[in-house]
């Protein structure tokens, strides 16, 4: 076809590719500068293998940016990269994505050129079709481009990788994809992720990167010592430094060794100013730094400017991550719910509205969102009526995860305490029979019907 190729047949051929412009990789605006900043950081920072993926999505959002000249210098990498490894079927990827960016510079002939470089592999690999394969190292190669997509993205890439597997079950690098997925697809404590990171691990031996997901999630589980060794090993070893201590940073900081914890973020922070990610660690090490110091016997004047201080920490840093990841919706409710610890109303308010309209969240999260929101409603403004309003919203989100027990029984203890002290005692008794029926205790929740029903025709309940 060559030079003569008409734009709708090349337009036609492209979209038979298989490559980061035909994945439908779910991202918004507001996503794209913390991208380009992770897998810059990925590709200094994270001893991959797969160095050409991370080219080629490199080479995906500068086109989502325009930079088509700047996409087409990152896949002249990637091409450089294929013609040392020999990277047979994976380059497909490649070449499907150089074909692309020259049709968008309008430059046919050249995105012809890549077509027909697919086509000729394709035939010399025996596949059925003229412009792509299927094989696990093609499903794998998307697994990854979804999963640092982010979230929106992570049940495809979770079957991604699983239709990797069922060929290869024990290849190192689908299993590795198959278990951080699974660990971040885990939005309850069900343990689904575990096993998966086990193999992961075994498999992968010497990759310090994937040890500290499975130590994370051992800690889950209160497998203490197993968690320590594998925290232990991965610190232990010179590969991946940077992301193995911005991810043990986060194991110390829930076992609550907080000076550990801010020391190893310090650390990774110097390589990478602009993290996001780092920025809300620490913010939750401040935090979490606040409230034990809240909470002990210290001298009560010297504890109010240290508590001031802390808090005004954590703000600074949630401010910072939420300046560099804009979509960390939890990182705009830490920090509302540290300026509502320094009597800053106002400006909790806005940061919990701007996650309660966060749209296109995970159920955990936006279960928590509403938990929390709730719970300030309820301590700070002393509003029960609007912490029940989200206590219930969260509610009607019925995916059974750890947080909407959490709610639960927030609504449970609300709902309770106003029927004791006779508050709006119709609506709260039939909101105890609600919560009742949610927790499956059917009586009861019909007692409580009853009992609601009869104190709206003026029968006194006892009766």
């Amino acid at each position: 076809m060559g030079e003569n190729a008409g734009s709708d047949q090349v337009k036609e051929n492209l979209i038979d590719l298989r490559c980061h412009f035909t994945w439908e990789l779910l991202l918004e605006d507001i996503d794209i500068p913390d991208l380009e900043m992770r897998i810059s950081e990925e590709l200094e920072f994270l001893d991959i293998k797969d160095t050409v993926g991370m080219l080629n999505l490199r080479a995906y959002v500068r086109h989502l940016k325009g930079q088509h000249k700047e996409a087409l210098h990152s896949l002249k990498e990637a091409e450089a990269l294929i013609q040392e490894e020999e990277l047979g079927k994976r380059s497909l990827v490649t070449w499907g994505n150089c074909a692309w960016v020259h049709y968008h510079m309008g430059s046919l002939a050249e995105a012809q050129t890549y077509l027909d470089k697919v086509e000729n592999t394709c035939k010399e690999l025996g596949s059925p079709f003229r412009y792509s394969m299927e094989c696990p190292e093609m499903d794998c190669e998307q697994g990854w481009a979804l999963l640092k997509c982010g979230g929106q993205n992570y049940k495809r890439a979770m079957a991604c990788f699983a239709k990797a597997l069922e060929v290869e079950p024990e290849n190192p690098e689908y299993n590795t994809g198959y278990a951080i997925v699974a660990y971040r697809l885990e939005c309850d404590h069900n343990n689904a992720s575990l096993e998966p990171l086990r193999k992961a691990v075994r498999l992968n031996a010497k990759d310090p990167y994937i040890k500290v997901y499975l130590a994370l999630k051992l800690q889950d589980v209160g497998e203490a010592a197993e968690a320590e060794k594998h925290i232990e090993e991965a610190l232990s070893s010179t590969s991946c430094q940077h992301y193995v201590f911005r991810y043990t940073a986060k194991y110390y900081r829930r076992k609550g060794c907080l000076d550990k914890a801010l020391h190893l973020l310090h650390k990774a922070l110097k390589a990478s100013p602009a993290s996001g990610y780092l920025h809300y660690q620490l913010g939750l090490c401040y935090k979490q730094q606040m409230i034990q110091l809240k909470t002990s016997r210290n001298d009560q004047a010297r504890r109010q400017g240290s508590v001031q201080k802390l808090a005004q920490q954590a703000i600074c840093e949630f401010q910072e991550a939420v300046k560099l990841r804009p979509r960390v919706e939890m990182a705009y409710v830490c920090m509302a719910e540290m300026q509502a610890e320094i009597n800053q109303y106002e400006e909790a308010e806005a940061n919990f509205q701007k996650a309660l309209n966060m749209k296109n969240l995970e159920c955990q999260i936006e279960q928590d969102i509403h938990f929390r929101y709730g719970r300030y409603q309820q301590f700070h403004q002393k509003s029960d009526d609007k912490a029940i309003t989200h206590y219930l919203k969260g509610l009607k989100i019925e995916e059974k995860t750890f947080v909407w027990k959490k709610l639960l029984t927030a609504l449970e203890k609300v709902a309770t305490r106003r029927v004791h002290q006779n508050v709006q005692l119709m609506e709260s008794t039939s909101l105890l029979g609600l919560v009742h029926k949610l927790k499956g205790d059917k009586e009861e929740a019909l007692q409580c019907y009853e009992r609601a029903l009869r104190l709206t025709g003026g029968v006194n309940p006892e009766f």
